[in-house]
């Protein structure tokens, strides 16, 4: 029996102590840390964790931030410098989400310069929304909101904060080439839900051609049922030429996009690419035909029941602004390697981006933060996209560059007239002198196209 010197014993004791400790440490090391539910760290190291995951410039996400910043003013420390689109929004924090006089009202405010003076205009109103039944009217001048008159250093403050409340006044004049402005009237306008008709048309006879002409406000889920009537309507009307008035259209569903190509789009098939999401590492690149860009989201109308009602065209005109955006956008750069697109009007916003909200509701019963990420870029069946700049028209015309403005749909309206004369202005426009401002912020866009892949 061999003795084991004591120093000996004590050495092994100590060693396996030492052991003990290392290996807790490790533990220590790799167990994620819990944070106390409600604080920030709880919250941002969540949206940490999601932006890895989905944002499409996850490998650049900034190291070290701060996980005891507020939640909004930590997602917009992990943001791409070049994206200008990703968001978050809390269901009880109000203040977070976007505002815009379009959402809280149904109408757009844009502004212009006139002989030293700032007015804003009218040029959209929602069918059906608190703006029309207040009885505003497209080619409205506004010269207050708010009771603030409008200047070169204060018309973004003043939209800003008419947009965020609960209800508007505005002075307002009515113009006309022949007698120049109107009697001021005051409007007053209260928040409240906005509900749109998001396809307006009609039948335009012109140098004796039947035109269809469809103006969309929006890329709703549910858009391809409209949208079958309303070119069901076309064909039995024989028309020969298609013009879609997508100026103030921000964007939506990715299927009613998808809807609208597979009716335009001539010798296509169901099968045939329609388009592409690249993301990152996690996401992949996933390719969508028509039909399967279709059943996302509208599954009530068959693609064949889109193409049944398909006008005998090889070109449609679009009429494009600097609020033509997202699902809009897809239209035009999407439908080019089928049939010609001649697009008029002003260069698009450039929203060439997907996504999905993303929910914390990791608390039952109490919802948390919703990101709205960039996750995925947009391209065509010839894998055109990076458009981040926005679509260039083939020819351009600005419609403001006559102070009297005509209701969307008359072909006296400056856009679409061109669009009837095929790029041909109809008579020598004015030069009138009006100098279209534009807001730092793009008020009432979505964000980006709305995708479901399950």
């Amino acid at each position: 029996m061999s003795v084991i010197p004591k120093y000996h014993t004590a050495l092994t004791i100590l060693f396996g102590a030492f052991l003990m400790i290392l290996f807790v440490s490790c533990q220590n090391d790799d167990a994620p840390v819990v944070y106390e539910k409600g604080t920030n760290e709880y919250a941002n190291s969540w949206i940490l964790e999601q932006m890895k995951r989905y944002y499409l410039w996850n490998e650049n996400l900034p190291e070290n931030t701060s996980l005891s910043l507020k939640p909004g003013d930590y997602f917009k420390k992990l943001l791409y410098k070049d994206d200008r689109f990703s968001y978050a929004v809390h269901p009880s924090l109000p203040e977070t989400a976007p505002q815009s006089i379009r959402n809280s009202y149904g109408f757009e405010i844009f502004f212009i310069e006139y002989e030293n003076q700032i007015y804003g205009i009218i040029l959209y109103v929602l069918p059906d929304s608190p703006a029309e039944r207040s009885g505003l009217k497209r080619g409205l001048f506004i010269k207050t909101i708010n009771g603030t008159s409008l200047n070169s250093q204060n018309f973004e403050n003043t939209y800003a904060a008419a947009a965020a409340s609960a209800t508007i006044t505005l002075q307002v004049m009515q113009y006309s080439e022949a007698d120049g402005f109107s009697a001021v009237e005051e409007i007053e306008i209260t928040r409240s839900l906005t509900f749109s008709n998001a396809v307006n048309s009609q039948v335009i006879l012109f140098n004796n051609q039947k035109i269809g002409y469809i103006e969309i406000s929006h890329f709703d889920v549910g858009l391809a049922g409209s949208l079958l009537s309303v070119f069901k309507e076309f064909q039995n009307q024989s028309v020969t030429k298609i013009i879609v008035d997508l100026r103030y259209n921000g964007g939506g569903d990715v299927s009613s996009a998808a809807a609208l190509s597979s009716i335009l789009a001539p010798n296509i098939k169901s099968d045939d690419l329609f388009i592409t999401f690249k993301g990152n590492k996690n996401g992949g690149i996933v390719h969508k035909t028509f039909k399967e860009a279709l059943v996302m989201n509208e599954n009530q109308i068959r693609f064949e029941a889109l193409r049944s009602v398909h006008p005998l065209i090889q070109e449609v005109f679009v009429l494009s602004g600097n609020h033509t955006a997202s699902a809009s956008e897809i239209i035009i750069n999407n439908l080019k390697p089928y049939m010609k697109v001649t697009v008029i009007g002003e260069k698009t916003v450039g929203k060439d981006a997907a996504g999905f909200a993303v929910e914390d509701n990791r608390i039952s019963g109490e919802k948390g933060w919703i990101l709205y990420p960039v996750i995925y870029k947009l391209f065509n069946a010839r894998n055109e996209g990076n458009y981040t700049l926005g679509i260039d028209p083939d020819i351009e015309i600005n419609e403001l560059q006559n102070m009297e403005v005509f209701p969307l749909g008359d072909i006296r309206e400056t856009v679409l007239s061109k669009a009837l004369n095929n790029g041909i202005s109809a008579k020598p426009q004015k030069n009138t002198q009006v100098k279209k401002l534009t807001l730092r912020n793009t008020y009432g866009i979505d964000p980006f196209v709305q995708i479901n892949f399950e």
